[in-house]
Formats: C-alpha cells, structure tokens, sequence
C-alpha cells in the first residue's frame, strides 16, 4: 500500500466521525475523530521523515 493510500484510507475513516460530532453533536465521534487525526498525525511525520532521509540519501535519484 503506498503512503498516499495509507493517508486517503485514515482519511475515509475520518469523515463519517467528524459529521457526526459536528453534526449531530455525538461526544464518542468526537473521541474517535481525535484519535483518527493523531494516527493521521504520526502518519505524516513518518512520511516527511522518510522523504527527508530518502534525500538525504540520494535515493530520490533512483526513483
């Protein structure tokens, strides 16, 4: 699965909580919203590290 995959499917994951916190004003979406977001969160950081070391590298050379 690439990197964007990964972000496009927290993303999916995403929508239905948060139209339910700020729609319906359901608290438990509003948890798992949060939650989302910081796995979302790390999942970029993981992302710009591996970009920042790939250049460093060279390896983006090879693509």
């Amino acid at each position: 699965m690439s990197r964007y995959d990964e972000m496009s499917e927290l993303l999916d994951e995403l929508e239905p909580d948060i139209n339910k916190f700020y729609n319906k004003g359901n608290k438990a979406a509003g948890t798992r919203a949060r939650k989302t977001l910081q796995a979302m969160k790390k999942k970029a950081q993981d992302i710009r590290m591996e970009i920042q070391e790939w250049k460093n590298t060279g390896k983006v050379d090879e693509i």
